[in-house]
């Protein structure tokens, strides 16, 4: 009986996955993301050469991240997202100096770096055959893992927003937003 009911457990914690007969979306909506992706290094890279180094550590309320953790945060999640629930083969990102990322300009765009240049690598990795499984992201509703991408954009944007209150503070304006 004790085996019955953790075999029941163990299935009812798995991830849910529903195979479609083929990618839902166009082809050429991957090159979207993939934009978007680009767009997301892009505005992290142009604040972290924007914010002075020397504030890199500055929070703009106590309970805040500082600037530099919420810009880390930004990036590492997109990494760290696409590691887990793009595709059904999870793969690991490694960023070993996290020291310098909080600290200094180099380090920080390094960070930005290494987290793009893995969740771009796993965009173009994933299988058309498993862009409309479905997955649960952080207990999420199911979604299908091609919109995982737009999951990691929306969450990458609305991150780096509010790391735009740690340049207002100190009398800065913002990056330019690529958008518009």
């Amino acid at each position: 009986m004790r085996k019955l009911l953790l075999s029941l457990a163990l299935a009812s914690a798995a991830t849910p996955l529903v195979a479609q007969a083929a990618d839902p979306m166009p082809a050429s909506y991957r090159q979207v993301q993939l934009a978007a992706l680009k767009e997301q290094r892009r505005l992290l890279l142009s604040f972290a050469d924007s914010m002075p180094e020397r504030l890199y550590r500055a929070k703009a309320t106590p309970a805040q991240r500082s600037f530099a953790e919420q810009v880390q945060h930004a990036a590492g999640a997109a990494a760290l997202i696409a590691g887990m629930y793009a595709t059904v083969t999870p793969a690991r990102w490694t960023f070993a100096d996290t020291a310098a990322a909080n600290g200094t300009r180099t380090g920080l765009k390094a960070y930005i770096n290494s987290a793009f240049d893995f969740a771009e690598a796993r965009l173009a990795a994933q299988p058309v055959s498993e862009r409309g499984l479905t997955v649960s992201v952080f207990g999420s509703s199911p979604m299908p893992r091609w919109q995982v991408w737009d999951e990691i954009n929306t969450h990458t944007l609305w991150t780096a927003g509010q790391a735009v209150a740690n340049f207002r503070m100190n009398g800065m304006a913002p990056p330019h937003f690529g958008f518009f």
